[in-house]
């Protein structure tokens, strides 16, 4: 298995976590929340597509969806090409 990518929120856009995580890998975002830093996995197994929080497991039925929560949460860099 392939290491995981691991990264902080906002360091990659979008397009580059989607192609990422499409490719199969998974990505680690360290992330702050309420003064303390969180990692939240990112992952898709050819279905579904997850984000692991500290706090839940979110599931997402398409890439509409998962680039949704990557921009809504932050965790990744929006361009106006993205949207």
């Amino acid at each position: 298995m392939t290491d995981p990518l691991v990264i902080s929120a906002g360091e990659m856009q979008i397009n580059e976590l989607i192609e990422a995580i499409n490719e199969g890998r998974r990505v680690v975002v360290r992330t702050e929340f309420l003064g303390s830093e969180h990692e939240v996995t990112l992952r898709h197994d050819g279905e579904t597509y997850y984000c692991d929080t500290p706090a839940r497991l979110h599931k997402h039925s398409s890439e509409a969806e998962m680039r949704e929560c990557l921009r809504q949460q932050g965790y990744a860099s929006t361009d106006s090409a993205e949207n």
